[in-house]
């Protein structure tokens, strides 16, 4: 949520960031509310002054033997009106909450301005595909053959984007859980496993809600959400808290299992692991100082980029442009890996620093040291990294002429095992 002062006084800015990022929002309805609800507050607070020392006037009167039935009922009217306002108040103020939370978040001047995926600023590039003699399989070809994730039992089961990993594919997985947590760990991240639902209270916070309630499976009998990213827990955390400024930056890395609707029930590039409904991810989140926030989000990319290096996949950073953003966000990388056996490029990462969006949404501050008024600290997350992908893209990069898929070293003192097949 973007502060009402911030939006009063920077109009075009904030019409313009919407714009950037293919909305269109009513702001003259806002600044309207805002305003009236400025003035319903001034009022009350010189009727409730006046009513304050009328009050003292009364009883003073009252003390000296002085008829003071005419003020009183002056007083009654007094106390009708700012009853009137109070209500009035309440309803304004609920109006304009609801309409702040259809304010996207301002982009950051660095973010590319465009419209779709197409424009997106390739930034660097690491590794190279690997140089074979046979033709490369996709992995879900290579999964069936080796038993090691098996699609049509889980579609039986629960449905479609809902697969079983099955002996040395669950233990791969596992592993890459476990790699990826450790490792997080290591770069000054403390575990924390969060509960895999949350209240509406949580989904509105980060901004699930009211954007994304389509996209995510709702417990509708205990009014509660499937998380879609550990993001939406883990950053609720601190909710309504007033933070230490010596304890920024705060950092969590967490494992869930995620869920999202969307994913896998139309369009192109659904086969195998590419997009699911249940899938597995470690979620990197930050509460930040401010003033220090980009360079966090720069480390945040090399801590993902990091585990990439580490299992030697080639992939890409793309500095997402102002319409493939998203709405929360004022500025997002996207890491994608190269997958040979489909020659084509996978999202297994995105790294975004909100600013004050989400906090404000959830009222956590901090304290600073020097000053006794509390500002909202900068909340950031990153994948690091998403497993679907990552595992297709191992299959498939890691693959022997004979079928069979090659453990990379860094995961082999958690496989236990340096091959599958």
């Amino acid at each position: 949520m973007l502060d009402i002062k911030f939006i009063r006084e920077n109009l075009d800015l904030v019409r313009k960031g919407a714009e950037a990022k293919g909305l269109q929002i009513n702001l003259e309805d806002i600044v309207a509310l805002d305003e009236r609800r400025r003035k319903l507050l001034q009022e009350g607070e010189a009727l409730k002054a006046k009513k304050n020392q009328v009050s003292a006037d009364i009883g003073k009167m009252k003390k000296r033997g002085s008829d003071a039935s005419q003020v009183i009922a002056e007083m009654d009217a007094v106390k009708n009106r700012i009853h009137a306002i109070d209500t009035e108040l309440r309803e304004t103020e609920e109006k304009l909450n609801a309409l702040l939370l259809t304010v996207p978040n301002v982009p950051h001047p660095s973010v590319p301005l465009g419209k779709t995926p197409a424009e997106n600023k390739d930034i660097s590039h690491w590794g190279e595909p690997p140089k074979v003699d046979f033709p490369l399989k996709p992995h879900w070809e290579l999964a069936e053959k080796l038993g090691i994730i098996d699609f049509s039992r889980g579609a039986k089961v629960a449905g479609a984007g809902f697969p079983f990993y099955i002996g040395k594919g669950a233990t791969f997985e596992r592993a890459l859980i476990n790699f990826f947590l450790d490792q997080a760990v290591q770069r000054g991240y403390k575990e924390i496993a969060p509960p895999i639902v949350v209240n509406e209270d949580s989904a509105r916070g980060t901004g699930q809600i009211p954007d994304k309630e389509d996209l995510m499976y709702i417990v509708e009998r205990d009014q509660l959400f499937m998380i879609p990213t550990a993001e939406v827990p883990v950053t609720n955390f601190h909710r309504d808290e007033l933070l230490a400024e010596k304890d920024l930056p705060i950092r969590y890395a967490a494992y869930t299992p995620c869920f999202r609707r969307e994913a896998g029930s139309y369009g192109k590039d659904v086969r195998g692991l590419n997009r699911l409904h249940q899938f597995d991810k470690v979620e990197l989140v930050k509460f930040v100082h401010p003033n220090s926030s980009y360079d966090e989000l720069e480390a945040l990319r090399q801590d993902a980029e990091h585990l990439l290096q580490l299992l030697g996949l080639p992939y890409r950073t793309l500095l997402m442009c102002s319409g493939d953003m998203g709405f929360t966000q004022s500025k997002k990388y996207d890491l994608e890996v190269w997958a040979p056996g489909q020659q084509k490029w996978l999202e297994v990462s995105s790294c975004s620093n909100f600013e004050a969006f989400q906090a404000r949404r959830m009222n956590i501050k901090f304290r600073p040291v020097n000053s006794g008024k509390p500002e909202f600290v900068h909340t950031l997350n990153g994948s690091a990294l998403a497993l679907p992908r990552i595992v297709a893209a191992l299959i498939e990069h890691y693959q022997t002429p004979e079928g069979k898929v090659i453990i990379p070293k860094a995961l082999h003192s958690y496989t236990k095992f340096e091959i599958i097949g």
